[in-house]
């Protein structure tokens, strides 16, 4: 057993600070390096220094990754991250990325709430008695954001007039940045709501759009998923084990598959989700795990159709361009200036 595992976490948790990565990605890559170093220790394995020679780490993580598949259980995606992790750790060592082949997770859609659960989970915001919980609850459902850009916003980052608004995301994911038309009046009234309480909370006079309720200043990630798993609870969006199923990414996933399923072109919805890769963004076209399916991917259901069950109205209230023949020649930038022009005039 070697003692190099109960070392190494410290050294790599300094450089990850200095990694040009977000928060959230920093302690993920640290937690999961901690557990694999543990299991290294526990594992002891003999032939080369897995933490010192690249034949001793790839046969080490090819042992790990087989680890997380039959004993802990673990998905495609679980694994994948781990990977990353350790080729981030393995660089920072001075071997380089680990050379073991990623998983090739299901091509399935990520689960996203059906019509039925989006109206639950709204009347479940709609009910609560602090404007600051039902902007919150709201904000995530319309706009696609990740609770790390949501604590982030600034009062300024929310600009609202009588027929539209935005939310402007200045270091979203990957240091990237974008904005989101706010093109439902519901969302709009929500946050000039909470706009209008705020100035009577502690912290008034920061920046910051969301407080805490008790000290000011921004509110944590984990009390936004803790109000999320509460409005999931409200609603009854819950396993079988009583767990709450509405989280931040589900309210993500739901917007993007909303988007698509309304005609949206995919490449207006990844920059609408900040997706970096295309690639991403597509998986919302795929057979989904637990939502109901269109009859076409042009024709999403409406109240007409046999059996078709209908979207909560408001996410777009005009029909946009179906595609980017309508700016052909024009270029990417024109046409996503198009939507959004005619999402903004609605």
């Amino acid at each position: 057993m070697t003692t190099l595992g109960l070392r190494s976490p410290w050294h790599f948790r300094d450089s990850l600070e200095r990694a040009p990565l977000d928060a959230d990605t920093r302690r993920a890559y640290a937690s999961r390096v901690r557990v694999f170093l543990a299991w290294l220790d526990a594992a002891d394995l003999a032939g080369a220094d897995p933490l010192g020679d690249a034949h001793g780490r790839d046969f080490a993580v090819r042992d790990y990754k087989t680890h997380l598949k039959t004993v802990a259980k673990r998905k495609a995606n679980t694994v994948n991250a781990h990977l990353a992790a350790l080729d981030h750790f393995y660089s920072h060592r001075g071997l380089g990325p680990v050379q073991v082949r990623r998983d090739t997770p299901p091509k399935l859609a990520p689960q996203a709430l059906d019509a039925r659960q989006q109206r639950r989970f709204l009347h479940a915001v709609e009910v609560r008695r602090l404007a600051r919980d039902r902007a919150i609850g709201r904000l995530l459902f319309y706009s696609g954001l990740r609770v790390a850009e949501l604590v982030a916003l600034d009062v300024t980052d929310v600009p609202l007039s009588a027929r539209k608004g935005k939310v402007i995301v200045r270091n979203g994911k990957g240091e990237t940045s974008r904005e989101v038309p706010l093109l439902d009046a519901t969302v709009r009234e929500a946050v000039k709501e909470w706009k209008t309480e705020r100035s009577e909370w502690p912290g008034a006079g920061g920046p910051a759009l969301f407080l805490n309720r008790y000290r000011g200043g921004r509110p944590w990630a984990r009390a936004v998923d803790q109000l999320l798993d509460e409005f999931a609870t409200e609603a009854d969006l819950v396993d079988e084990g009583g767990t709450p199923t509405a989280s931040a990414h589900t309210l993500r996933h739901t917007f993007a598959t909303n988007l698509l399923r309304q005609g949206v072109d995919i490449v207006v919805v990844a920059e609408l989700m900040g997706h970096a890769r295309l690639d991403t963004t597509r998986r919302y076209t795929c057979p989904p795990t637990a939502i109901w399916r269109p009859r076409s991917p042009s024709s999403p259901p409406t109240s007409k159709q046999p059996g078709a069950r209908s979207l909560p109205s408001g996410i777009f209230p005009k029909p946009l361009p179906q595609s980017r023949e309508r700016c052909v020649g024009r270029g990417h930038a024109a046409y996503r200036g198009e939507v959004v022009r005619a999402a903004w005039t609605a």
